[in-house]
């Protein structure tokens, strides 16, 4: 049995402007963003009989690729041609609509778990690349960001072009300072509503905030850090009025009266998922997950 484990991601600043429509209609798109120690599991393993086993929130049991509702494990076997395999998906949290990149993580983890038993020797970049062409054969409105967010450890950014995808890796010493944690808004909502309501007019403000917090990251400024997350997510909120509902307000106020809580953003499409908290005390609330940056990416072990 092969388990390949992938983190899920948090975007500081850039979101939207990964967007496959924004970047051909502008040309260039950027993000800067880190994979978190919360990860998406798989287990692969080949069978001796001729049934495909997929265990998720459902168990299926079908004979033909084709016909597997999962579109994660369909699409990936049918790339590899694989024969009749199980496959098991977990989770650390509750993933749907998390904002998290999930389907990506998961997209990433299934990649790596199959280059571990063909022993393809894929590279984390590869695996990302050919994670997002995968994605898109069931969700063209997946970014460029998500499964190179996910895949690849480490504080980045991540500059996109049409069809090219590059990065560069930032110290995270500063951001490492900070307390960091997710709060679950515990709305859940589809993302693909709420992407193709975006306004790219608006979202090309976005990008002036990728600089600026590259630049306040490489000068080690906390408080400018926390400016350009603030800042981005008003700017993010004004790009569409379903990125924003009743309750995400409703946090959005608590967390402003919190004197501790320095930078927020809602992460994602919006409309649900999780909040990202910059904090520079410990809070002691069960509602705050508490997260650090993941160094490594997508890994795989034989078992």
């Amino acid at each position: 049995m092969i388990i390949s484990k992938c983190p899920l991601r948090v975007s500081l600043a850039g979101g939207s402007t990964d967007l496959i429509e924004f970047v051909d209609t502008y040309g260039y798109g950027s993000v800067i963003s880190f994979p978190i120690d919360v990860y998406t599991y798989i287990s692969l393993s080949k069978n001796l009989n001729s049934v495909y086993r997929i265990n998720y929130s459902e168990t299926e049991e079908v004979t033909d690729v084709n016909l597997i509702k999962n579109d994660i494990a369909r699409e990936v076997i049918k790339y590899f041609d694989l024969p009749p395999v199980t496959a098991v998906f977990n989770s650390d949290i509750p993933t749907s609509g998390s904002g998290l990149a999930t389907s990506s993580s998961y997209t990433i983890a299934f990649i790596s778990a199959v280059d571990k038993l063909l022993n393809l020797n894929l590279s984390q970049f590869d695996m990302c690349k050919l994670a997002l062409e995968i994605e898109h054969k069931f969700n063209p409105l997946t970014g460029y960001q998500d499964t190179y967010g996910c895949g690849i450890g480490g504080l980045k950014r991540l500059h996109f072009y049409r069809e090219i995808v590059k990065l560069n890796g930032l110290d995270s010493i500063t951001l490492n300072k900070f307390n960091m944690y997710l709060v679950n808004s515990n709305q859940v909502r589809k993302s693909n509503k709420v992407l193709s309501s975006i306004n790219l007019e608006k979202s090309k403000d976005l990008i002036e905030l990728v600089d600026e917090l590259q630049r306040k990251i490489v000068f080690k400024d906390s408080s400018g850090i926390c400016d350009v997350l603030n800042d981005g997510w008003e700017k993010k909120k004004k790009t569409s009025s379903l990125i924003s509902n009743e309750k995400i307000n409703e946090l959005d106020k608590r967390f402003l009266l919190d004197n501790s809580i320095k930078g927020v953003k809602l992460c994602g499409a919006g409309n649900g998922g999780y909040f990202f908290i910059l904090s520079d005390s410990v809070i002691k609330d069960k509602n705050f997950m508490k997260i650090d940056i993941e160094n490594i990416g997508v890994v795989s072990k034989n078992f």
